[in-house]
């Protein structure tokens, strides 16, 4: 979030040079009411299903000359408008401003699309109230309300009569969507829709190579068992630690995905059956062992996974690859669970 402001901005050509003045900062207001978010553009018909997610973000309150923004900030934050106007300037705050944002307009979205440092000055004209939105809950946002990516794509669209910068921006957003679209919300996995359409082109490539290519079928173990008794945030946290553990256990060219549930799925390419069941003991063994503790320092119970392997091969292609390491899944699991087949 950025609260900082020049001490002292750059005089104009022929301007005594200023004396250093105390920043105007952004002050942190009472939360937004229902009546500011409802002007949003961003949240145009799909309030009721997110409201509940933003409604006590920060706001942040500005006195006339305040700056939100700074070239060279390295936050990420999208703040939406709820009252008052704001100005664009990309060398001083003092110049001729390249665009004008008003009450419902978001700004911000060029440093989260891009995750690069902020380029412009966004300084307050009048009092301006705005609501700062986490890039972490914003993109979370994105993600399971794909509604929102369309407004934004909107709502930048518009902003392309006046100027050319926000070409850039929609493209960003563009390929944002697509991404957000094909990512697992919870555990940042790519979801089954990104693996229904990626495992046929992976097996057709392995087949032309003449490379093998396994399958991961991780499923955690007592699942129903353990969210019952703990609740579905504790529950949601084990899947997400589950997530990352697979992350720094696999090698970077293979490829995760949540399947569904408690069920994620692991693509190993240039890996036969052999290889892949030495990848998932490992898995198994470093499930068993971690210690889980919830953000709200809640150590969990110990969780364990049982996994399926399989290869494709003659008889195994695109469609049979996951049945095959799915009923080897469900072997593990007849077998005592916590372990690998």
């Amino acid at each position: 979030m950025q609260l900082d402001s020049n001490s002292q901005r750059p005089s104009k050509p022929g301007e005594q040079p200023r004396a250093k003045v105390a920043p105007v900062r952004p002050r942190i207001a009472s939360p937004a009411t229902t009546a500011e978010l409802e002007v949003a553009n961003l949240f145009r018909d799909h309030l009721d299903e997110v409201g509940h997610r933003v409604r006590y973000c920060t706001v942040l309150e500005l006195d006339p000359g305040a700056e939100l923004m700074a070239p060279g900030s390295g936050d990420r934050d999208v703040y939406v408008v709820l009252a008052g106007k704001l100005t664009v300037h990309v060398e001083t705050p003092d110049e001729d401003p390249i665009q004008t944002i008003v009450e419902g307009e978001t700004v911000g979205e060029l440093a989260f699309l891009a995750e690069q440092p902020r380029s412009a000055y966004v300084v307050a004209v009048c009092p301006t109230r705005v609501l700062c939105i986490p890039p972490e809950l914003f993109g979370s946002l994105l993600a399971t309300c794909p509604g929102l990516a369309l407004n934004m794509l909107a709502s930048l669209a518009g902003r392309v009569r006046s100027t050319n910068t926000v070409v850039t921006q929609t493209r960003g957003l563009a390929q944002l969507y697509r991404r957000h679209a094909s990512i697992d919300a919870l555990t940042g996995l790519h979801n089954r829709r990104w693996l229904d359409e990626m495992l046929p082109r992976l097996v057709k490539r392995s087949e032309v190579q003449g490379e093998p290519l396994s399958a991961l079928m991780i499923d955690i173990d007592h699942f129903k068992t353990f969210n019952d008794r703990f609740g579905h945030a504790a529950g949601d946290f084990v899947i997400f630690a589950t997530a990352r553990i697979l992350k720094e256990r696999l090698r970077p060219v293979d490829l995760l995905a949540r399947y569904g549930g408690e069920e994620l799925t692991a693509l190993l390419p240039r890996t036969n059956a052999f290889g892949a069941r030495i990848a998932a003991e490992r898995i198994v063994k470093s499930m068993a062992e971690a210690v889980l503790v919830t953000p709200d320092g809640v150590e969990l119970p110990r969780v364990t996974v049982s996994i399926g392997v399989a290869e494709i091969g003659p008889d195994i292609d695109a469609p049979k690859l996951l049945a095959a390491a799915d009923a080897k899944l469900y072997a593990a699991k007849h077998n005592g669970r916590n372990r690998v087949e």
